[in-house]
């Protein structure tokens, strides 16, 4: 096991050729090599830069309503026993979630690079949306591939997608989720990088793409440990954030990794342990290269990337953020899972005691910081990155689940 120093770790981390450890790198055609070799670049001069700084910091305060608060759930808490369940509300930001947090700040790099479009995949649509908004606050075109299974369970946001003006593309071969979405993203940007900047949704992809969007996350955790320190004088027992490709989670995860704190990663269960049914790339993955860069992944007989499932858009990835695998290789974050019907459950708990109606993926947290209220040794607080607002399942949910109406 490699032995980290967490107290210089994100400078540590990664290394100039993008590997966390053993995973990570960038896994290009030759033809995209020069093209990621100028992104690494002008991030690496802008990010030390005054000025890009001060205007991502204006961006976040005038445009995305930041800082987003911690919120106590006293009623939430009291339901499950002794321990404190504290939300980062996430879902305040503009747009409804994370995801607007690395877009601005890729959107601000496209502008600083001279870039005319904008490319990227979506999911569960936020990361769409908070594209989409990024390009017209920046006055750059859009384009945006999602799956058609997700365009289905998704209409509001493909619809805020379109009224933003972005161009949507539905990709309709394979399993039509976020694995094709990225597929198809990436053929795209192969055609017109000269023009263009490919806007990865998460961690995952080759470097420095997990690097970068970790950096644009990174101000979750910096605000959210600041926050409840004044509010408790104490550093939380336990952090809680789903993982599909991992951004909302190393957004949280980061601030916290030098201290006495239990990090949790939460994977999507889906509704059973065989493969297809699930999307626990962690749990039940392998060492793999897919979209450019080596992480754990889920694989099928042929040793291509399997088919995955889960009842949020968002967490259906048969991979997941080279970081992620990093971290858990060395031990230092747990990676576990919530099944549909344990995440479906919180959706409503949540929604019904609190006020608060979270993204599904979201969900899958709240679920899980739930079951560690209920433990005979639960830590005393519980701190949750609440990524999203559920405004974009609504259709889905009310049509699936009616019964528990």
């Amino acid at each position: 096991m490699e032995k980290v120093n967490f107290k210089t770790y994100l400078k540590d981390y990664p290394n100039a050729q993008g590997y966390f450890g053993e995973y990570g790198g960038a896994y290009l055609p030759p033809e995209l090599e020069p093209a990621f070799q100028e992104i690494n670049e002008a991030y690496k001069t802008i990010c030390h830069s005054a000025r890009f700084i001060n205007e991502l910091r204006r961006i976040r305060k005038e445009f995305q309503g930041r800082p987003t608060p911690v919120y106590h759930c006293e009623k939430l808490s009291k339901e499950f026993g002794t321990s404190q369940i504290y939300l980062k509300r996430e879902d305040l930001n503009h747009t409804g979630a994370h995801k607007i947090n690395h877009c601005m700040g890729e959107g601000l790099l496209a502008k600083y690079m001279g870039k005319k479009k904008l490319i990227a995949e979506t999911g569960a649509g936020q990361h769409g949306v908070a594209l989409a908004t990024a390009a017209a606050f920046f006055g750059l075109e859009c384009e945006i591939h999602m799956g058609e299974v997700d365009i289905a369970k998704q209409a509001p946001n493909v619809a805020r997608m379109k009224l933003l003006g972005a161009k949507v593309v539905s990709v309709t071969h394979g399993l039509k989720t976020l694995k094709e979405a990225v597929d198809s993203a990436f053929e795209s940007y192969l055609k017109d990088y000269k023009n263009s900047i490919y806007c990865i949704g998460s961690v995952v992809g080759p470097h420095p793409f997990p690097m970068m969007v970790r950096d644009f996350q990174m101000v979750v955790g910096v605000e959210a440990r600041q926050q409840f320190m004044e509010m408790t004088g104490y550093l939380p027992d336990a952090v809680v954030a789903s993982v599909g490709g991992g951004s909302n989670a190393m957004g949280l995860f980061s601030a916290f990794l030098d201290d006495p704190v239990d990090i949790y990663g939460v994977e999507p269960m889906g509704t059973g342990t065989t493969l297809g049914e699930h999307a626990a790339s962690m749990t039940f993955g392998e060492k793999g290269i897919m979209h450019g860069f080596e992480s754990i992944m889920l694989k099928d007989e042929n040793g291509e990337p399997a088919p995955v499932y889960s009842v949020a858009s968002g967490l259906d990835y048969p991979s997941v953020g080279p970081e992620h695998a990093f971290l858990h290789s060395v031990g230092r974050v747990k990676y576990d899972s919530i099944l549909d019907d344990e995440a479906v459950d919180a959706f409503f708990k949540l929604s019904r005691m609190e006020g608060i109606i979270p993204a599904i993926e979201s969900a899958h947290a709240v679920a899980y910081a739930i079951k560690l209220a209920q433990r005979e040794n639960n830590p005393g607080f519980i701190l949750v990155n609440l990524s999203g607002r559920g405004d974009k399942d609504m259709d889905y949910i009310l049509e699936k689940y009616a019964d528990r109406l």
